[in-house]
């Protein structure tokens, strides 16, 4: 793969369907987007390993909701040296502008443990939100903590929530070239099949167990299933993240059998929503007495915002709603 066509792919998702088999998916190539969010932290290796991950299934999963809607994906654990993790995908505007990612995690350093990444999230759970905009009831749902990765927490989501079955193969970590600073790069897959539900998910659904992609494939469409996601699991991880194959001629490298159709690639960058304005609207509902709990020896209320690291220092004379000198 040329130059050009290396930088024509970083940043994007693509996606595409098999007709043969009835499936769909997404191919993601994240790189400034990814070295955008995790330069705004200081995160230790762990969790800057799970960071990537979730910001790579949140361009995977995000790039199918439709303009103007928001995404969003959070890991919540108890009592683990991860406590959070929080992204967002925010749709385009219209069509051709890029999707915006952004991502933070909140953890305990002193509980850091060795181990894999997982291993810091501890019990907990993983959801998936869409704000659909003003006036639209925001969907939710959530899945426990389970299966020794976050991108086995998503497919169990699928599972459980949207009886979707659905696999991702995901590649990340920092990437060393000649003449190249060391940066992080992400690359991914991810395939739905879109039958009925199979009659074995309804019986095992109050159970207290997690449903996982096979349960809900029934035998008639398991021959086209199963060998697809053979093909899957023999993905390289040079082949996921680059800069060697491009994610077409990946397709064509895996399922040329499966008749590969792809679409336009949507284009993600890093972009975080904090503005004073919302820092100011967030405060509004307070009053003055309230305020003063805030203010700092200096005189000042600050905020700063967990996502970029914007840092806002305000008059407490100008906020809440007894403000004496609102700003213009």
């Amino acid at each position: 793969m040329t130059l050009g066509s290396k930088i024509a792919w970083d940043d994007t998702v693509l996606p595409f369907q098999l007709d043969a088999s009835d499936m769909r998916g997404r191919v993601a190539r994240l790189d400034g987007v990814l070295d955008g969010i995790l330069k705004q932290h200081d995160y230790p290796p762990q969790v800057e390993a799970l960071v990537a991950e979730m910001a790579l299934l949140t361009a995977l999963i995000g790039q199918t909701i439709k303009l103007r809607w928001k995404l969003s994906l959070q890991v919540q654990s108890k009592g683990a040296a991860v406590r959070m993790i929080a992204t967002d995908y925010y749709a385009p505007e219209k069509e051709g502008d890029p999707a915006r990612i952004r991502a933070y995690a909140s953890y305990d350093p002193s509980r850091l443990e060795p181990g894999l990444p997982f291993d810091q999230v501890g019990e907990g759970y993983f959801a998936i939100m869409i704000d659909q905009g003003h006036d639209m009831q925001p969907y939710q749902g959530i899945t426990p903590l389970a299966g020794g990765s976050l991108s086995a927490c998503a497919e169990a989501y699928f599972a459980q929530s949207e009886q979707l079955p659905t696999r991702f193969s995901l590649s990340f970590g920092k990437s060393s070239e000649p003449g190249v600073s060391e940066r992080w790069r992400a690359g991914g897959m991810m395939l739905q099949h879109m039958p009925k539900a199979s009659p074995f998910a309804a019986e095992l659904q109050g159970t207290g167990d997690i449903l996982n992609a096979a349960d809900l494939i029934p035998e008639e469409t398991a021959e086209n299933w199963n060998p697809v996601n053979m093909l899957l699991a023999t993905v390289e991880d040079l082949e996921l993240i680059g800069p060697t194959v491009s994610p077409t001629d990946l397709l064509v490298r895996l399922f040329h059998e499966e008749q590969p159709r792809v679409y336009d690639a949507q284009a993600v960058q890093f972009g975080c929503t904090c503005s004073e304005e919302r820092v100011r609207n967030s405060l509004s509902i307070y009053s003055a007495k309230d305020l003063e709990t805030m203010t700092t020896e200096d005189g000042r209320v600050t905020a700063d915002c967990q996502f970029c690291g914007a840092h806002y220092d305000l008059d407490p004379k100008t906020l809440g709603f007894e403000a004496e000198n609102p700003p213009s």
